[in-house]
């Protein structure tokens, strides 16, 4: 047996940097991040805001990030389950779910910062772009982080880009992953306006929807897929109105109460939550008690030993 160098021995261990933990769980692209993270030093601290797109299960995230020295911090936040206030209570992590949910976080950004951008109010599915007042303020401006999400042609996420522009904020981007667009013969992307549109409005939803309800082998698809639109007596060609009202109803009021008998996701309560009841802070896993419960739990002790007065003792 010829000479065999030992590489991976004491001194190589000893040396050995791990990856950061989100990265090891495969949560976080930090060559990405970086990039998407890093200002310019001229700069100083000056914050660099990022478009935050997450898709789960059952809902759809759309937050807005700015990155600090420690962690990083929330300006605004929208949720697809908000969309219920506004009208959509089906299908909140559709496309059209998405776009809306991109809307509603732009609506409240400029609304908080107390900024006139309007957006595109007329949605024919063109690509837009916000364009700056000279003599007024910028545009509120971020960059699209989608995590490790695939950024296919037509992913969902672009549906939540596509709202934030359409409600006033400025995002860099092409439109050449949009619905409906692809690479014609000199192979240049070409976008499809129509189809996108469709797409905004719940268009492919609906086809679908006709689809398996003229289709003897697919009815039974409608009763469990379609439940909850039949059970509100929403048919196909009422789909587009819908998300028309809701587009409208979140330019209206972005910063909609949520109803007091709502609870979680879909649930709803009894009778309606007292604002004013506070719920108690929790310390090393165990509720913070108040000074008269705790006199309580050591009188209750007390009492169980035989000691009612304190000459007891």
């Amino acid at each position: 047996m010829g000479f065999v160098k030992i590489v991976k021995n004491t001194a190589y261990y000893k040396r050995f940097q791990v990856k950061f933990a989100r990265r090891r769980i495969n949560k976080t692209d930090y060559y990405a991040r970086q990039r998407l993270v890093t200002q310019d030093k001229n700069k100083y601290k000056t914050p660099k805001y990022r478009l935050v797109v997450r898709i789960t299960n059952r809902d759809v995230i759309c937050q807005i990030f700015a990155a600090d020295l420690t962690h990083d911090v929330c300006v605004a936040s929208a949720y697809s389950h908000e969309l219920a206030r506004y009208g959509i209570k089906f299908g909140l992590t559709n496309y059209a779910a998405a776009y809306a949910t991109g809307l509603l976080l732009a609506r409240r950004v400029n609304k908080k910062y107390a900024l006139d951008y309007e957006g595109n109010k007329e949605v024919d599915g063109n690509d837009y772009n916000v364009e700056a007042d000279g003599s007024g303020k910028a545009p509120f401006k971020a960059l699209l982080d989608v995590g490790l999400a695939r950024t296919t042609t037509g992913a969902r996420i672009f549906g939540a880009l596509k709202g934030a522009c359409d409600g006033g904020i400025d995002v860099p981007h092409k439109d050449r992953r949009f619905p409906g667009s692809k690479r014609a013969e000199n192979k240049e992307w070409e976008s499809d306006p129509e189809t996108h549109k469709k797409y905004i409005f719940g268009g492919h939803v609906a086809e679908w929807f006709k689809i398996c309800q003229e289709d003897e082998e697919k009815k039974e698809r409608v009763k469990h897929q379609f439940s909850g639109l039949i059970a509100a007596g929403i048919t196909a060609d009422k789909l587009e109105g819908l998300y028309q009202a809701a587009h409208k109803a979140i330019r209206a009021d972005p910063n909609k109460k949520r109803d007091p008998l709502d609870l979680g996701y879909f649930g709803k309560r009894s009778t309606p939550k007292d604002p004013k009841a506070t719920v108690p802070k929790k310390r090393w896993g165990l509720a913070r008690r108040s000074v008269q419960q705790r006199h309580a739990t050591i009188k209750q002790k007390l009492t169980a030993r035989g000691i009612k007065k304190a000459s007891d003792v």
